[in-house]
């Protein structure tokens, strides 16, 4: 690796030139086959179902058999699925156990459940959930076990799975990172009681909004099949109050172009996190979360670790000097969803000195699935250039 020096060298927050004087996004949605998506719109519009019709019913076909799985039920998005999900299980006046180190609507959704989040470790190395943190927090009154695969990283389902069993309680994946990736070559989508993904705009595989909830249990696949839609059964007579977490027609259609490219995507995305990682491997006080070898992320976030003391400046310092440099990025997830406002006042509040520590040296930089290698790696460069002047810039 070749650090260049002088003033061409220099960053663009330290007078250089800025890397991207147009600006590069963190994220940016990549349209599938528009004559394709065109010829479905058109058939969702004159066939005069707009709302869970038969292209929901064959996403759901398609994902279950991409997933390996049984069933998969298609619901607004994957909050609500999370929701559904865990009402299913009956977490109403229980503890859920969970990470801190993930989205909000993780909590968000045990909450709305009726359920209480208690919070658990992270690994350092992965991000993703500790088993044996988790299973400490796993006393009596817990509901079920939550886990997150972070970024597109898959957890260590074996051991969370042992966990859970012995616990007697459901294990469920907020998945909302994971459509493709893959656990020692099995899909996730299959592990514990049910894996529930997101298919939003950041997402590898987008509905514009949906979710999808994949599992082995027939009656949980009825149960949030029914609850996505009011709990109505079809005779107004609701069994359960439900939701209105129905996918639309055309958001299934959007769905659809886009899962049947996924593979070549995910391909791609995981060719330029290595040219990223090859270019700055060396550099000092940086490294990406680990991967076992035998797993396949979705790479859904670029996301680098920092130390600070060896990097020469923390996240912050180097967000704004991205900034300068016209590269956007994010601080996923700072403030841990336990330091939230919306979490302040639980009644059991656990310490989680690793977690608090990851989540202040994360910094997401941008990738998208139709990213050239040229441009991950001016970012690279980018972030070369403000290490080797990271003394000189504001603290």
């Amino acid at each position: 690796m070749a650090v260049t020096t002088g003033e061409a060298g220099l960053p663009a927050a330290l007078g250089g030139t800025a890397a991207f004087p147009e600006g590069l996004p963190l994220t940016r949605v990549e349209v599938p086959d528009r004559e394709e998506l065109t010829r479905r719109f058109d058939a969702v519009l004159d066939s005069g179902q707009l709302t869970n019709g038969t292209t929901v019913r064959e996403l759901e076909e398609a994902a279950a058999e991409f997933l390996d799985v049984p069933h998969v039920v298609a619901v607004a998005n994957c909050t609500s699925g999370l929701m559904l999900a865990l009402q299913a299980f009956g977490v109403a006046g229980t503890r859920v156990v969970m990470p801190s180190f993930t989205f909000s609507a993780t909590a968000h959704a045990a909450h709305w459940a009726g359920g209480t989040p208690v919070f658990a470790e992270i690994e350092r190395d992965t991000l993703t959930l500790d088993p044996a943190d988790a299973e400490a927090a796993l006393a009596p009154g817990v509901g079920a076990l939550m886990a997150t695969h972070v970024y597109g990283t898959p957890c260590r389902v074996e051991e969370l799975q042992k966990i859970a069993d012995e616990a007697g309680v459901p294990l469920l994946y907020d998945a909302a990172h994971g459509l493709g990736s893959r656990r020692a070559g099995r899909p996730i989508g299959g592990f514990g009681s049910a894996e529930v993904f997101s298919l939003s705009p950041t997402k590898v595989v987008v509905a514009a909004e949906g979710g999808l909830v994949a599992t082995h249990d027939e009656a949980l696949a009825e149960a949030v099949r029914l609850g996505r839609g009011y709990g109505n059964p079809g005779d107004y007579d609701c069994v359960f109050p439900g939701l209105n977490a129905r996918m639309s027609e055309l958001h299934a259609a959007l769905a659809l172009v886009s899962l049947r490219s996924l593979p070549e995507r995910i391909a791609h995305r995981t060719a330029l996190v290595g040219a990223f990682a090859s270019r700055v491997q060396g550099l000092p006080g940086l490294r990406l979360p680990a991967l076992a070898p035998e797993d396949t992320s979705t790479w859904k976030d670029l996301t680098l670790i920092l130390d600070a003391e060896a990097f020469g400046c923390g996240a912050v310092a180097l967000a704004d000097a991205l900034k300068a440099e016209g590269i956007d990025s994010r601080r996923y997830f700072h403030p841990a969803v336990h330091r939230q406002k919306a979490y302040a006042d639980l009644p059991e509040k656990r310490e989680l000195p690793v977690t608090d520590e990851m989540a202040e040296l994360v910094l997401t930089v941008p990738l998208w699935s139709h990213m050239d290698e040229a441009t991950i790696l001016k970012v690279a460069d980018a972030a070369i250039r403000i290490q080797a002047h990271a003394d000189q810039l504001p603290k």
